[in-house]
């Protein structure tokens, strides 16, 4: 399964190397107010990509935040009630 990870891996890079090679003319990004931002196609793509990971990623630590909070409370709701009944089994 290792192997079979590494080969998806190594191909890939290849997809992506290529990608890189082919897309490797120069845009522009025009912004408001007359700003212009040139670069290669391919390192445009990535740096919106990695924005939208990045967007993604903040969108979603509140909601990841929260379960972890949830699950501490349950956990130490179910500690309680395992010492009350110990402590009830004892009596």
């Amino acid at each position: 399964m290792r192997y079979l990870s590494w080969l998806l891996g190594f191909v890939l890079f290849l997809l992506a190397l290529g990608f890189a090679v082919k897309n490797s003319d120069s845009v522009a990004v025009n912004y408001y107010l007359g700003y212009q931002w040139q670069a290669p196609m391919v390192l445009v793509i990535l740096v919106f990509f990695f924005a939208g990971v990045a967007v993604g990623v903040a969108a979603s630590l509140g909601f990841i935040f929260k379960q972890r909070r949830e699950i501490f409370f349950l956990k130490r709701e179910m500690r309680a009630r395992a010492q009350a009944q110990d402590v009830k089994d004892e009596g």
